[in-house]
C-alpha cells in the first residue's frame, strides 16, 4: 500500500502553479525589463499611493463598522425574508462593478433619486464624485463581505452560553463585554484586513468616480502609465508596490485570524433575551431596514431606468454582449483547466507552494499582467488582436484564488475517503478522476464555474488596455455610453449585463447541483 493514497498524479496541479506563477511573475519581470532605468517615483506616484491608502483605510473602516451592527441585528432577530436577505448579502461580490457604480450614480448621483428629493426641497444636490464617492462604492461592494464573516462569528457563539447569561440574569452589557466583544476582537482584524485588501486594488470604481486626477489609485495610475505615457518603468514600480502593500494586507488578514472558536455546543435554537427590549428592536430593525435599503435601491435602479433603455441598444451593444459571453466562457474553462488539477494537488498534501501560486492572483494587477502579455506577444504577433484571449486568461488568474477556497475542501474530502479505496481496486488515474473525482466534485465546481463567469462577464481591467473600436466586451461597452452621456442607453446595456452575469452563475451553479452528490 502507498504511504500516501494519491489515485491521480500530482504533477497536472504542480504545472498549472508553476505555469500561473509564471504568468504573474514573468509579465511583471517583461515589464521591468523593458522599462528605462535611473527613474523613480514622481509626485503623482506619491500622491496615488496616498489616495490609495486612504480610501482604503475608509473603506475597510466604513464598511466593518457598518457590518457589525448589522451582524449583530441579523444574528438577534429571526424575520420573514431573513435568509433571502442573507442570500442577497452575497450579490454584490459577483455584480459587474460598472453596473453597480450605474446603479449608485441613479440613487446618489447629481441627478439621482436623493438629489432629485433634496432639490425639491430647496437643497443641495449630492456630489459623488471624488472620494467620498469611491469609498460609498467601496461601502456598497464590501458591506456584505464583512457582514457575512462576522455573522460568521455570531453565529459560532453557542446557545448555551445565551441561556447560561441570562439564567445569571447578565443584562445586555454584560452580555456585550462577556461573549460579543471577545467574539469580535477575534474577528473584527480578519475582516478589517481582507476588504483593506481588496480596496487597494481598485480600479473600475476609481476610474468612473474618482472624478479626477486627485483621487488616482495605483491600479488606475498603472493604466495611465501604460495607457497614456507608455512608461514601462513607472508601471513596474507601482505594480511591485501595489504588490507588496496587497500582498502584506493578505499576510496581516492570514496572522491575526484567530483559528480558536466559541467552543462547542448542542446546536440548539438560537434565543436573545437581551434584544427584547423595545430600543434593541428598534435599533435592529434600523439596521436591516437600512442595509436592505442600500442594497436594493441601486439594483432596482438599474432594473428601472434599464427596461427602457433596452430598446435604445444598436448592434455594437448586442455584439459587444456576444463577445463578453464569449470571453466568459473561454475564462471558465481555463479557470477549471488550472483550477481543478491544483485542487486535487493540494487535497493529496501538496500544498505549499502550489497554495501560494493561487493567492498570488489576490495580490498581482491584472493591468500589469496585460501589459507584460503584451510585451511578449508583441515581437511574434499583434497584440490587439489577441485582446479577447488574453482578456480571458487574465480574468481566470484573478478567479482562481477564489475557485481554490471553493474546491478544496470537497477535494480534501473526496481524496480521504475515496483515495486509499479507489487504490485498493486499481481505479488509479482517469477511472478515479472520470468516476470518482468529478462526480463528487460536481456541486463545487459548477460554483466555481458560475462565479468565474460572472466574474469575467463584469470586468473592466485589461480589456480597457487593447481594446478598439471594433472591438468590446459589454462592460467597457457601458462605460463609453457612460462617456458619450447616454445614460438611457447605458442603463439598458447595464440591465443587460446584470442578466447575462446573473444568468451565467445561476446556470452554472445550478448545472453543477443537479443530481449531484454534495
Amino acid at each position: 500500500m502507498a504511504r500516501r493514497a494519491e489515485p491521480i498524479s500530482a504533477l497536472p496541479g504542480a504545472g498549472a502553479a508553476l505555469f500561473v506563477a509564471a504568468l504573474i511573475l514573468g509579465t511583471l519581470a517583461a515589464v521591468a525589463l523593458r522599462a528605462e532605468t535611473g527613474r523613480g517615483f514622481a509626485a503623482s506616484d506619491w500622491a496615488a499611493l496616498r489616495f490609495t491608502l486612504t480610501q482604503a483605510v475608509l473603506s475597510a473602516v466604513t464598511s466593518v463598522g457598518l457590518a457589525i451592527g448589522l451582524a449583530r441585528a441579523l444574528a438577534r432577530r429571526r424575520f420573514f425574508g431573513r435568509s433571502a436577505l442573507i442570500t442577497l448579502l452575497g450579490a454584490p461580490f459577483i455584480l459587474p462593478v460598472i453596473v453597480a457604480i450605474l446603479g449608485l450614480l441613479s440613487v446618489f448621483g447629481r441627478a439621482g433619486w436623493i438629489s432629485q428629493l433634496l432639490m425639491f426641497f430647496g437643497l443641495e444636490p449630492l456630489q459623488i464624485y471624488g472620494l467620498h464617492g469611491v469609498v460609498l462604492a467601496h461601502v456598497f461592494f464590501n458591506l456584505p463581505l464583512a457582514t457575512r464573516l462576522i455573522l460568521q462569528g455570531w453565529q459560532e457563539i453557542p446557545a448555551e452560553r445565551f441561556r447560561l447569561a441570562a439564567q445569571l440574569n447578565a443584562g445586555p452589557r454584560a452580555m456585550w463585554q462577556l461573549l460579543e466583544a471577545p467574539m469580535l476582537r477575534r474577528v473584527v482584524p480578519g475582516a478589517l484586513a481582507v476588504v483593506f485588501a481588496i480596496c487597494l486594488s481598485s480600479f473600475a470604481v476609481a476610474l468612473t468616480l474618482g472624478g479626477g486626477p486627485r483621487a488616482t489609485t495605483i491600479e488606475l495610475a498603472i493604466y495611465q502609465a501604460f495607457r497614456f505615457d507608455f512608461d514601462l518603468g513607472r508601471a513596474a514600480l507601482l505594480s511591485a508596490l501595489q504588490l507588496v502593500l496587497t500582498g502584506g494586507a493578505a499576510f496581516v488578514a492570514l496572522r491575526v485570524a484567530d483559528n480558536d472558536g466559541a467552543g462547542a455546543g448542542m446546536d440548539r435554537v438560537l434565543r436573545r433575551w437581551d434584544g427584547d427590549a423595545p430600543l434593541a428592536r428598534g435599533l435592529d430593525a434600523a439596521w436591516i431596514v437600512g442595509a436592505a435599503l442600500f442594497l436594493i435601491l441601486p439594483l432596482s435602479a438599474v432594473v428601472v431606468s434599464g427596461v427602457s433603455g433596452l430598446l435604445l441598444l444598436n448592434a455594437g451593444v448586442w455584439m459587444a454582449a456576444l463577445t463578453s459571453v464569449l470571453v466568459a466562457g473561454l475564462s471558465t474553462l481555463v479557470l477549471l483547466l488550472l483550477a481543478l488539477p491544483m485542487a486535487a494537488a493540494v487535497a493529496m498534501g501538496r500544498s505549499t507552494l502550489i497554495e501560494v501560486a493561487g493567492i498570488l492572483g489576490l495580490a498581482a494587477s491584472p493591468l500589469v499582467i496585460g501589459t507584460g502579455l503584451f510585451i511578449v506577444i508583441y515581437p511574434v504577433a499583434d497584440p490587439f488582436a489577441l485582446a479577447l484571449p488574453v482578456t480571458a486568461l487574465v480574468n481566470a488568474v484573478m478567479a482562481l484564488p477564489f475557485a481554490l477556497r471553493i474546491l478544496v475542501p470537497q477535494a480534501r474530502e473526496v481524496m480521504m475517503r475515496y483515495g486509499r479505496l479507489s487504490l485498493s481496486l486499481d481505479m488509479a488515474g482517469g477511472p478515479f478522476l472520470w468516476r470518482v473525482f468529478l462526480p463528487r466534485m460536481r456541486a463545487q465546481i459548477g460554483f466555481a464555474a458560475g462565479l468565474a463567469a460572472a466574474l469575467s462577464m463584469g470586468d473592466l481591467g485589461v480589456i480597457t488596455l487593447f481594446a478598439d473600436p471594433e472591438v468590446a466586451t459589454l462592460p467597457l461597452q457601458v462605460y463609453r455610453l457612460m462617456g458619450a452621456y447616454q445614460m438611457q442607453a447605458a442603463a439598458g446595456a447595464a440591465l443587460l449585463l446584470l442578466l447575462l452575469s446573473m444568468g451565467a452563475f445561476w446556470i452554472l451553479d445550478r448545472g453543477g447541483r443537479w443530481h449531484a452528490e454534495a
